[in-house]
C-alpha cells in the first residue's frame, strides 16, 4: 500500500545515440507531436493523453540485437504497439525508417527495429 503517495507513469526514456533522429521517426510513426527539444533530450506526448516518449543522449551507446545470443547487447525493453491493419501498419513503419526483423516469434505480431535498434512490436488490434 502507497499510504496515499499518488504515482502516476508518465513518460518511457529511450536511450540513442541521437535523440532527435529517433524521435522525429517515432513522430513520423505514432504521429505524436515533439513537445520539448533540447540538444540531448526530446519529449513528445501521446494527443489522446497517457504514456509519453522521451529519447536521450546514452554514450557509448550499444545497438541491442534482436533475438539476442549469448554475449549480445541485450534490449531493455520494447514498445508495444496496437494497430487494426497489421500489413498496412508494418508498410507505414518501414517508410517512417523502420527495419523489419529478420527473426518472428508470433504470427500474428510483427517485430521491427527503430533507427536505433529498439525492437517494437506491431499487433492486432
Amino acid at each position: 500500500m502507497l499510504d496515499g503517495a499518488a504515482l502516476t507513469l508518465t513518460t518511457v526514456n529511450l536511450s540513442a545515440p541521437d535523440p532527435g533522429e529517433l524521435a522525429r521517426f517515432y513522430q513520423r510513426l505514432l504521429g505524436w507531436e515533439i513537445t520539448e527539444e533540447e540538444p540531448d533530450w526530446v519529449l513528445m506526448r501521446d494527443p489522446a493523453g497517457g504514456v509519453g516518449l522521451a529519447f536521450q543522449t546514452e554514450s557509448p551507446y550499444a545497438r541491442p540485437t534482436w533475438p539476442a545470443g549469448p554475449g549480445d547487447q541485450q534490449m531493455m525493453m520494447h514498445l508495444e504497439i496496437r494497430v487494426a491493419d497489421l500489413a498496412s501498419a508494418a508498410a507505414h513503419a518501414v517508410e517512417c525508417g523502420a527495419t523489419r526483423a529478420e527473426f518472428q516469434p508470433q504470427a500474428d505480431v510483427l517485430v521491427h527495429l527503430d533507427p536505433a535498434g529498439h525492437p517494437f512490436c506491431l499487433y492486432l488490434d
